[in-house]
């Protein structure tokens, strides 16, 4: 009989047959789209933020190189008690009225927006005299003087007093005073005055007058004020004034303007030809004989002069002829003497220029050509930030507000047009921020960065160069500290180093990163700075014996019996330096006191000042480059080591096998493996270096100056913004300006991080199939 039987076999069940396979496959689907969609919006979201933080850096910027808009207020006439004609416009302070001085010497002042007189009052002068000439001081003082045809000359001031309402509502009353007595003071012996010039300073009042044969007479008025009518509000300012007179030795033929200089020191007298006569009056009043310190012709041949005003401050002459130039001059100290230099020139297309008047507050200057054009300059940046027809062709005199936002021009028919200025930033200019510019009271054009001063005429300095040049120097010297130790300790730590020694030395350097850079700021400053000073010949020293002790101590190790070099084990050996170091360094520090008395007299440092000529601050680039360096080292070392760690073992193992040493195998196939990323590890320790604030901000001395000197300072576009924003007025030129620097910095971390990941992927896929 025949059996069959039949075998069972287990089924066998796949994990896709399992019920809950769909569902796990689908919440992986799901995790993983998740995941994808995150990523992306967070690098999307870090894209927009930078994009979005460029935006807004280039919206604060921009209006920076916007030119000046010019809009119609009001166009009136202002009625008059005499038929005079016009001597001066003016406008106070708040644009609120305006004043109009007339060759009777009445003062009208009236309300910009209508028109409307405030207030009608004249100079009272002596009888029968009339009036032959008017010299402004500054329109700051209000101070002018009026030339008499008896010989005689008036000064009298305008002013206005603010007050305030009790709605808030400011009230301005104008008035009209006489500062240095209400008498007149003769200057010329009964001749008329045909030309005048004032200037005064605090209580010192100096005129200068001349007749038609242009001889010059000067008067000094000083007021000595008793302590006593301070406090007497009967006797107003009170005081005594002495009066001074001096002569003139050789007289101006053909005079046309005369001018002294804010500081009462120079006269420039201006003949109908364009002669400039440079004077020094100092010694005038101590029976000295004036002294010519310079001549000039200030248009060209064949060009005649249509006015002369001074810029804000009293330094420049800008000067107007019938070509429609208008050319700045200033006296520039050269070998023992000063002599008068045409600085630069603006071209008003050609018209004739018949009214130049300045700003109160900026280095602007507005002028009227005969077609009724205006145009608006700014001397620093060299720009013209508006030209346009305002007026017709019987406009003869303009006006600008001390704050630059309101003008009027007067008409010949006696018609006054009010118009409202919009001018926010002229000082900047591409010249200005990038090249080299001549600034008032300088030698020769440079690169300046001076943002603010003590006085109001101040010339705003906004040139970019010296803080671009103190970053990439401050980032010179930090990179050249910390590049090779950085590089060289990650070779010899993820290549050469014992793993168990490893696990210690890595987080221990990248420690240091942790360190707040104000702390290392604050010790480069008050320690390190000092210390450097005191042992200069030591640190040099140290520069070159330390390298060389280590060398000596590695060629000695190699000559010892290999029975005891095999007692430290294989990527232990840099524990031996250790000792090294600390000897090398004392050793060299405690030899270079004698050395230093030896061959420096005990003061290498002004060994350096006097006998190299090098000029020594003791917060330098030196002290920079060495803690803004260490501050750099962690990160450069952490990136370039994970570099090298990271090369796959069996390239290594490959080119050992082959007969390579482990030096060949470390430049033949480790660091070209490794390279991108010591590359990107070097691109971002110069980025740090390039940001840092705090280090640079209190281990140098913070001053903008364009040397190479590695024992002089400078200021970086990062320091610079921490130091200055605080201080800026919000939306000024100033406020700006440190944006535009913002900018920069920006700028210039974008293309070097952009160049260093084309480089750094081109590297990549070089070694890739290494």
């Amino acid at each position: 009989m025949t059996h069959s039987s039949t075998l069972t076999q287990p089924a066998v069940r796949s994990i896709h047959d399992s019920p809950q396979s769909p569902l796990r496959r689908r919440l992986r689907k799901f995790y993983d789209r998740t995941a994808g969609i995150s990523i992306a919006i967070g690098g999307l979201g870090v894209i927009v933020a930078i994009l979005l933080i460029f935006l807004y850096l280039l919206y604060e910027v921009m209006p920076l190189f916007e030119g000046a808009a010019v809009e119609p207020v009001a166009e009136y006439r202002i009625s008059s008690g005499a038929d005079g004609s016009l001597l001066h416009l003016a406008i106070e302070e708040q644009s609120q009225l305006g004043m109009r001085l007339d060759s009777l010497g009445e003062l009208t002042f009236f309300t910009i927006d209508d028109g409307e007189t405030v207030l009608r009052a004249g100079v009272v002068l002596p009888e029968g005299a009339t009036i032959s000439s008017f010299a402004l001081d500054s329109e700051e003082t209000g101070i002018f003087a009026l030339g008499l045809d008896t010989g005689e000359v008036m000064v009298a001031a305008y002013d206005y007093n603010v007050s305030f309402a009790a709605d808030n509502s400011r009230i301005i009353t104008p008035s009209i005073d006489y500062p240095f007595e209400a008498n007149s003071y003769p200057l010329l012996a009964g001749e008329a005055v045909t030309t005048l010039a004032v200037s005064s300073q605090g209580d010192n009042l100096i005129i200068a007058a001349a007749d038609a044969a242009g001889q010059v007479n000067l008067t000094r008025v000083s007021r000595q004020t008793n302590l006593m009518s301070a406090f007497n509000p009967d006797e107003g300012e009170g005081g005594e004034f002495t009066v001074e007179s001096a002569r003139m030795p050789l007289p101006y033929p053909d005079l046309m303007r005369l001018f002294l200089s804010y500081d009462q020191r120079w006269l420039y007298s201006i003949s109908e030809s364009g002669r400039l006569t440079f004077v020094d009056i100092r010694g005038a009043f101590r029976g000295e004989v004036p002294a010519i310190e310079d001549e000039a012709l200030l248009v060209e041949s064949g060009a005649q002069i249509t006015d002369v005003a001074f810029l804000l401050g009293g330094i420049s002459l800008m000067v107007s002829d019938d070509n429609g130039v208008v050319s700045q001059w200033f006296a520039v100290r050269g070998e023992g003497r000063f002599s008068v230099e045409r600085i630069r020139e603006f071209r008003s297309e050609g018209n004739v220029v018949i009214d130049l008047t300045s700003e109160q507050r900026r280095k602007n200057f507005v002028t009227l050509d005969e077609s009724g054009n205006v145009g608006i300059y700014n001397t620093t940046a060299h720009r013209e930030v508006f030209n346009a027809r305002l007026a017709n062709r019987s406009a003869h005199t303009l006006a600008i507000s001390p704050r630059g936002d309101a003008l009027l021009i007067a008409e010949g028919d006696g018609n006054i047009s009010a118009w409202a200025v919009h001018n926010d930033h002229p000082e900047v200019s591409w010249s200005a921020l990038w090249g080299k510019v001549w600034y008032e009271s300088y030698d020769e054009p440079a690169y300046i960065w001076q943002s603010s001063a003590a006085n109001n005429d101040f010339e705003p300095k906004y040139s970019l160069m010296p803080l671009s040049f103190g970053t990439l120097k401050a980032a010179f010297y930090a990179m050249l500290l910390a590049t090779p130790l950085a590089i060289c300790g990650a070779i010899f730590t993820g290549y050469f180093m014992a793993p168990a020694m490893r696990r210690k030395v890595k987080p221990l350097i990248e420690l240091m990163e942790a360190l707040p850079t104000v702390v290392l700021g604050f010790l480069a400053g008050l320690w390190l700075a000092p210390f450097i000073e005191a042992n200069l010949l030591g640190v040099f020293s140290l520069l070159v014996i330390m390298p060389v002790s280590i060398l000596a101590a590695s060629f000695l190790w190699f000559q010892l019996p290999k029975s005891l070099r095999y007692l430290i084990p294989d990527g232990w050996e840099a524990a031996i330096l250790l000792p090294v170091i600390v000897i090398a360094g004392f050793l060299t520090f405690a030899f270079a006191v004698p050395v230093e008395n030896w061959l420096f007299g005990g003061d290498m440092r002004g060994w350096i000042t006097n006998e190299l000529g090098i000029t020594y601050d003791q917060r330098n680039a030196l002290v920079v480059g060495f803690a803004m360096g260490f501050a750099v080292i962690p990160t450069i070392f952490s990136i370039a080591e994970d570099a090298i760690f990271t090369v796959p073992k069996h390239l290594t193992y490959g080119s050992l096998a082959l007969g390579a040493t482990p030096w060949q195998s470390l430049f033949r196939v480790v660091l070209p493996t490794a390279s991108p990323g010591i590359f990107s590890g070097l691109m971002i320790g110069l980025g740090r270096a390039v940001g840092e604030t705090m280090i640079v901000l209190m281990a140098t001395g913070n001053t903008p100056i364009m040397d190479v000197n590695i024992f002089e300072g400078m200021r970086t576009l990062a320091a610079n913004i921490a130091v200055e924003v605080p201080e800026s007025e919000v939306d000024s030129t100033h406020y700006r300006v440190l944006f535009l620097a913002a900018l920069v910095l920006f700028m210039f971390t974008f293309v070097v991080n952009t160049i260093a990941e084309i480089v750094r992927q081109r590297l990549r896929r070089k070694y890739s199939t290494v």
